[in-house]
């Protein structure tokens, strides 16, 4: 019967936004008043998001924003200097060593370049967390690779090697084998980095059915504008380590703040300097005036 659950899993996988999510009252992520710092620099300030069950939330802003801090502070890897993260109402930084593994077993990471393992075949990457997380049956275990690798179109390469691979079929494996314990809530750092078109469309396709079906929480930290408006429910930039804009895809390819419209149609000229700040350039060059 497992077999037949993993094709209804993939047809009926929603393919948009609003068909099959699930929002709930209770928050699954709620992120107040985060303050990170370096030493002493600044990296987060004040940050306040909430994140709802059968949600899809993308966090957007230039390099060096403070994105993958924040990320690294949702998955319990760094503490906030000030404020708090709680996920599934437990408060992320007040955890133990026992607390903060049982809570990470209820997530799911999605790599920037896939970070599959290399010595593993595709069958075993997947079956990895299976093995290493619950006490089920090898036979049961075979099953579940299987629906989770035909979720995402590639069940006939379970006995290939991750160097037989292309990037995209590469980083859906990654995928599958992060949703093998059906969690509650998937992180996608960069998720689209180096994809080709095709890849691109599979994978943000992937990434909202996925959702949908599993009745989860995604947070995609990404710079693919147009790709994430397809497949997002809200949207936070930042810039600055501060939140200069949220709202739906709609609201924010109708704003008419600066930031936004630079980053959203990727314009060199705006509040975002394409230029590092620097000397006077003639001096630099050595050019008398």
């Amino acid at each position: 019967m497992l077999w037949m659950l993993g094709g209804w899993f993939r047809m009926r996988a929603p393919k948009n936004k609003s068909e099959g999510s699930v929002v709930s009252l209770q928050p699954i992520v709620e992120i107040r008043d985060v303050n990170f710092t370096y030493d002493t620099r600044p990296v987060l300030k004040g940050i306040n998001m909430t994140f709802h069950k059968g949600k899809v939330i993308a966090i957007m802003g230039g390099s060096g924003c403070g994105k993958t801090t924040l990320f690294r502070l949702i998955g319990g890897a760094l503490k906030p200097t000030k404020g708090e993260i709680k996920i599934d109402g437990q408060v992320m930084h007040e955890l133990d060593q026992a607390g903060l593994y049982e809570i990470r077993r209820k997530m799911g990471v999605l790599f920037q370049f896939g970070a599959l393992f290399t010595d593993m075949s595709v069958y075993d990457n997947v079956a990895f967390q299976m093995r290493e997380h619950t006490d089920l049956p090898e036979e049961m275990i075979r099953d579940l690779v299987m629906m989770k690798l035909h979720a995402v179109g590639l069940r006939g390469t379970h006995a290939l090697m991750p160097a037989e691979l292309s990037g995209g079929m590469a980083r859906r494996v990654a995928l599958a084998r992060t949703i093998a314990l059906d969690p509650m809530l998937i992180l996608y750092d960069e998720p689209f980095a180096g994809l080709d078109p095709i890849s691109l469309t599979a994978i943000g396709s992937s990434i909202r059915q996925l959702n949908n079906a599993l009745g989860a929480t995604s947070v995609v930290v990404t710079h693919d504008v147009q790709e994430s408006l397809k497949i997002v429910d809200y949207i936070y930039f930042i810039s600055d380590g501060v939140i200069v804009a949220e709202g739906t895809p709609a609201e924010i390819q109708a704003s008419d703040k600066p930031f936004v419209h630079q980053f959203v149609h990727g314009e060199m000229d705006g509040p975002v300097p394409f230029q590092y700040p620097g000397g006077d350039y003639k001096t630099d060059l050595g050019v008398s005036a």
